[in-house]
């Protein structure tokens, strides 16, 4: 089952952290036996390495993240993989779309006007230069003092955290990603919906990914999909452990939770159904082609 990143550091009191509701900052320590494991977040969130190294594996592709590195990562479902040759600390910054919406309409002179295909990434790699470096270990140290920070200096920082990253020109596809949010009040549901289907999560988490309550996101999806979500997401999963068997690398029970699927009976019998063949078989006869 994938971690709720959010919750899981509210209800963590020892992570030293700032908390508001539209932002959070958070240092976060590694403990050593979090090798893997699988996340997902219904805020976006940006994090800086301070030292260590860790991957984020999104369906797209897996982006490393080593010391002085920094990545901005959407809404969605995320596997993750913790290194061993030395601690891992990470600042990790919160921010929700209502926040870079109002920083984007505020600042409408100031923001570069990128247009990009804002849709094709999950993650963003950021360019970390002189000035944003500065200010994320300005940052690490704040984290040090706590809650006797006001919270209007580190609103301050978060605003001057998302000028940082705007007006450098190498940042342009997450510029583009901050334009569109200004632009689009409600997350895009067919967006979540694909780059999210082969994540175990239930129908109410999907419905915070998307930033609807439960009732209207089954409305929405049903006027966009034309069927129940969860016939969608059986559908969507077995067409995607389809392509996966077709690599004779990945064993059945990989290839079941990388689907979404929660135990390899309900996998196994769900393939039959919609393809009349189990997997092992449907296998066999694809690679005798």
């Amino acid at each position: 089952m994938a971690l709720n990143l959010k919750e899981f550091f509210l209800s963590k009191p020892h992570f030293n952290k700032l908390v508001s509701d539209d932002y959070m900052f958070v240092e976060f320590n590694c403990p050593i036996e979090m090798e893997n494991f699988k996340l997902w977040t219904e805020i976006p969130f940006l994090t800086y390495v301070v030292s260590g190294k860790k991957d984020y594996k999104a369906l797209d592709k897996t982006y490393n993240a080593k010391e002085g590195d920094a990545l901005f990562i959407r809404k969605g479902v995320y596997n993750t993989k913790q290194y061993f040759e030395e601690d891992y600390c990470s600042l990790l910054f919160f921010i929700t779309d209502d926040f870079v919406r109002r920083f984007c309409k505020e600042n409408k002179e100031s923001i570069p006007k990128v247009s990009v295909d804002y849709l094709k990434n999950q993650i963003y790699e950021i360019d970390v230069n002189d000035p944003l470096r500065s200010l994320f270990l300005t940052v690490f140290n704040y984290l040090k003092v706590g809650k006797d920070i006001p919270r209007g200096l580190v609103e301050m920082k978060f605003k001057e955290l998302l000028f940082n990253i705007s007006l450098n020109p190498s940042n342009k596809e997450l510029i583009g990603l901050f334009n569109s949010i200004q632009q689009v009040e409600k997350t895009n549901l067919i967006d979540v919906m694909m780059k999210n289907f082969q994540s175990d999560l239930n129908l109410e988490d999907y419905a915070r990914l998307s930033g609807r309550s439960l009732s209207t996101f089954k409305r929405d999806f049903q006027n966009h999909f034309k069927e129940t979500p969860g016939k969608w997401l059986n559908n969507k999963r077995l067409e995607y452990a389809k392509l996966l068997l077709q690599n004779e690398e990945l064993n059945i029970n990989d290839i079941c939770w990388e689907s979404g699927f929660k135990n390899t009976s309900h996998f196994n019998s769900s393939f039959k159904e919609k393809y009349q063949l189990p997997p092992n078989q449907y296998r066999k006869q694809y690679f005798k082609k």
